[in-house]
């Protein structure tokens, strides 16, 4: 099984870029989106139903903003569009489709880096979202949560943490969140468990200011974080970067599981 996680900044933009022919060449079993930035009436019938795949969506409300999707080789048994909390739902940022014993999640976690209103909207997700993570474990399915989750966890996984210590991203409440995650629930971080000492080439997004592309100052903020059984059968783990569709790489990973 291949999951691929993509943030688009923009299904539109990323299409002119060419994401839609590079897609069927992955090879993907599932493909999770974030930042649509579109509503239904926006996308092409290419950008609904890739050839090959099923496409499922939950939008924002407001136009030309967040959103996530989900392409799938197979057919859900069943997609929840959404948390049931108006604010986070409002923003389209929780997408949900089950095959079997098996759900997979498309997540985005909002940005802080607007200013303090964005983060403290960032830290009322997190804060309705733990106990959620809590209960998605406790049902005993195989899960894997694929997004933008805009938090670098580790100083590893950051080109400048020194320097970005105080900033949306990296602050230290929201690590120790994510660590919580990990080590309190028992989520595993999929690409950190393969390679526990990348640095620079498990980066995934960078800052259009400067020339933070060209010299890779980069940050890892798209994971695929699963529960351990699935996790355990995890193969390789790769991000994409001939081909530039945003200011995110695809990140793509391999699993022993049979979809």
């Amino acid at each position: 099984m291949r999951i691929i996680t993509l943030n688009l900044n923009g299904i539109r933009s990323a299409a002119t870029k060419g994401m839609l022919e590079w897609l069927p060449q992955q090879h993907a079993d599932i493909v999770c989106l974030q930042e649509l930035k579109a509503q239904t009436a926006d996308m092409t019938a290419a950008m609904l139903n890739p050839p090959g795949f099923y496409g499922y969506f939950h939008y924002a409300e407001k136009k030309g903003y967040s959103g996530v999707g989900l392409y799938s080789k197979r057919q859900p048994d069943k997609v929840t569009e959404g948390l049931g909390q108006a604010e986070i739902d409002a923003e389209g940022r929780y997408l949900q489709a089950d095959f079997g014993n098996l759900s997979v999640i498309s997540l985005y976690l909002p940005s802080g880096s607007s200013g303090e209103e964005r983060q403290a909207s960032k830290f009322r997700f997190m804060e309705y979202f733990f106990p959620h993570l809590r209960e998605l474990k406790a049902q005993g399915r195989e899960v894997v949560l694929c997004g933008d989750w805009n938090i670098a966890h580790q100083e590893i996984d950051l080109k400048n943490w020194k320097s970005n210590q105080k900033n949306s991203g990296f602050l230290p409440e929201e690590r120790a969140w994510l660590t919580r995650v990990f080590d309190e629930l028992g989520w595993v971080d999929v690409y950190r468990t393969l390679y526990p000492e990348a640095a620079g080439e498990g980066y995934t997004w960078w800052s259009n200011r400067g020339q933070a592309w060209a010299k890779n100052v980069g940050w890892r903020i798209d994971y695929q974080i699963a529960t351990p059984g699935v996790a355990a059968l995890a193969k390789s783990a790769a991000v994409y970067k001939e081909q530039r569709f945003s200011d995110h790489a695809p990140l793509t990973i391999d699993y022993g599981y049979s979809l």
